[in-house]
């Protein structure tokens, strides 16, 4: 078993040191992540100047392989010259906050499992519900535990990509696992204005908004009720239901 692992938080962040410290004894593990924090990244890839890989010393990080780009581009990376080898698992995190709902659009966590994804690669993000990192070895044990249980008598047949949010329990190893479905978020909150010292208007994005659809089946629901929440997701954005519609309306036939 080849394992490659990235995050978004950067390669100093104690949740990539965590999931890998977990990780071991499963396999080959290779650590290829990002210089800096590349949270709310999404999918992106940097195609405007080239990139740069150095190896990081001391411990914990001692043999991660760093990118001064993004989530995907550390994947992207590692997959399509970095590494000698095809990975057979691409685990990401763990993330310090969750990443439900509508959060998974934005996340570099998510993505950079998802590039893992693209490339016909079984993938996993993990993250922390809650900001801070408290019970971080509970949640590093928790991927371990499903890891091992997503192993057993062999891998699905892939890919596949499945987004993980562990509640920040000390119990969370032991605490029920639900498949569950993407929620939504409300709008988020307006951005925050400000001065900078040179009298120039600046602006924050704002803090997400609250829950919307947080009912029952759904991430937010599971988690809040002290579950492991685990989405199976896909990249086909088709609205299949509204194809047909569109077609009529448009008159133009229905491919």
């Amino acid at each position: 078993m080849r394992i490659l692992i990235a995050n978004d938080d950067g390669y100093l962040a104690p949740g990539i040191a965590a999931l890998v410290k977990a990780c071991e004894g499963l396999g080959t593990i290779d650590v290829i992540a990002p210089e800096q924090n590349a949270s709310g990244t999404s999918n992106a890839l940097t195609l405007n100047r080239p990139l740069s890989v150095f190896e990081a010393r001391g411990e914990p990080v001692q043999g991660f392989r760093v990118v001064n780009g993004t989530p995907s581009d550390s994947v992207h990376v590692a997959l399509t010259g970095l590494l000698p080898h095809k990975p057979d698992l691409v685990l990401s995190g763990i993330n310090q906050g969750a990443n439900m709902g509508d959060d998974t659009l934005y996340s570099g966590t998510v993505a950079a499992a998802m590039e893992g994804y693209l490339f016909g690669i079984p993938a996993i993000a993990f993250s922390q519900v809650e900001k801070g990192w408290t019970h971080l070895d509970a949640a590093a044990a928790t991927a371990r535990a499903i890891v091992e249980q997503v192993l057993a008598g062999g891998p699905p047949a892939g890919p596949w990509l499945l987004n993980v949010n562990i509640p920040n329990r000390s119990d969370a190893a032991s605490l029920p696992r639900s498949v569950t479905r993407l929620g939504r978020r409300h709008a988020s909150e307006p951005v925050i204005h400000q001065t900078n010292p040179r009298g120039e208007p600046i602006y924050w994005i704002g803090p997400a908004g609250d829950a919307r659809d947080a009912g029952e089946g759904t991430d937010f629901h599971a988690v809040a009720h002290g579950a492991v929440s685990i989405t199976p997701l896909q990249v086909d954005l088709t609205d299949h239901a509204m194809r047909g519609a569109w077609a009529s309306r448009l008159g133009v036939p229905l491919a």
